[in-house]
């Protein structure tokens, strides 16, 4: 596959490159970069992390990238996520690869790791501890924001100060020319890049997914970014904490079709629409077209085959909100098919995930 290709799969439907010429250099000398995302297991498993981190990984594998999921339960545990029980941290660890699995990225295509077998050396604690000596405490509680929580949070467990530390040596630990995430981590990557630098490490390319929002008007407290764009898409993602406003990709086809019914989608509206929202940034990318089913009385069945083209017919009023969201929850449907088609094959770690009580 020539560099060009190439570069077209890595770059496709990202929000942010750091940097363009970084990415191009790498691609032109590395046939198998090393890329990574790193995952806290925290309960069921939305459709931003699915169906856009999820399809995403798939583009690095068919660009030639040796591509590892981290499963990382001693983040995950550090912030307090499922109880903060080890315990169900790995039960969640084992439910995400499944569901990555079924999105199409098994043993063999993708290099699945766990925090717990990379803690558990020296050399590994060694460059925490070197991270740590290299920067501020102020710089690292700037990162905050990877954890989900906000900069300017006072009430900050002694833990916390590790989670940055801990994130920027799995990078360095595993050798890694690509970091790959959402935007929301995009704190901890500069941290990793101002570090390399100091400790002798490669410096990673960044590469950023933009964050799905959620379907109702709530967003997070705080402030995540200095960049105001950037800082109202962290306060508005789609969140656990807001079940309503979530696709789970476990979810049934009714609940589906509940959920996007009751969705925010203001009438010839397009603009912080996150009905249309989810159609730019999950329906175009995985299936290229948006169809919707409406009476003939209305208009008929229409194919849009471009967002732009979507967008221009909803502001003028020529699509109803229902029909917006009647046609984006049935591809949303189509697109969770093989998630439902695992796990009735093989539902032990789903079933052990809803007996969990989750706290956070």
């Amino acid at each position: 596959m020539d560099t060009e290709t190439r570069l077209e799969l890595v770059s496709r439907n990202l929000q942010e490159i750091i940097t363009a010429d970084e990415l191009r250099s790498l691609l032109e000398t590395n046939d198998h970069p090393r890329g990574y995302v790193g995952f806290e297991p925290s309960g069921i498993m939305h459709a931003g992390t699915g169906l856009i981190v999820g399809k995403k990984m798939s583009d690095y594998v068919d660009a030639g990238f040796h591509f590892i999921i981290y499963l990382a339960e001693w983040h995950g545990w550090i912030n307090n996520k499922m109880g903060g029980v080890m315990e169900n941290l790995a039960t969640a660890a084992e439910y995400f690869k499944d569901c990555f699995m079924a999105l199409g990225l098994p043993e063999g295509r993708v290099e699945y790791l766990w925090a717990s077998d990379v803690v558990d050396t020296k050399d590994y604690w060694e460059k925490v501890v070197r991270v740590m000596k290299s920067t501020s405490l102020r710089r690292t509680l700037r990162a905050m924001p990877i954890m989900g929580r906000s900069a300017d949070t006072t009430d900050v467990e002694t833990a916390w100060a590790l989670y940055p530390a801990m994130q920027t040596s799995d990078i360095f630990h595993m050798d890694l020319d690509c970091v790959c995430a959402g935007m929301d981590q995009r704190k901890v990557h500069m941290l990793a890049r101002e570090a390399a630098p100091k400790l002798g490490f490669k410096v990673p390319v960044c590469l950023h997914n933009p964050l799905l929002p959620g379907l109702q008007v709530t967003e997070l407290n705080g402030s995540f970014d200095e960049d105001e764009g950037i800082n109202q898409s962290i306060r508005h993602k789609m969140s656990k904490s807001v079940a309503k406003g979530a696709i789970w990709i476990n979810d049934t086809p009714k609940e589906v079709k509940e959920k996007y019914r009751a969705a925010y989608c203001p009438e010839k509206v397009v603009e912080d629409n996150p009905v249309l929202a989810h159609a730019r940034m999950v329906v175009f990318p995985n299936l290229g077209r948006l169809e919707v089913e409406r009476p003939r009385k209305f208009g008929g069945d229409v194919v849009f085959h471009s967002f732009e083209e979507l967008a221009q017919t909803y502001a003028k009023g020529d699509l109803h909100p229902l029909d917006l969201k009647n046609g984006v929850s049935d591809a949303m449907i189509k697109l969770l098919e093989p998630v439902v088609k695992y796990f009735e094959k093989k539902p032990e770690n789903l079933e052990k995930m809803r007996r969990l009580t989750i706290t956070r």
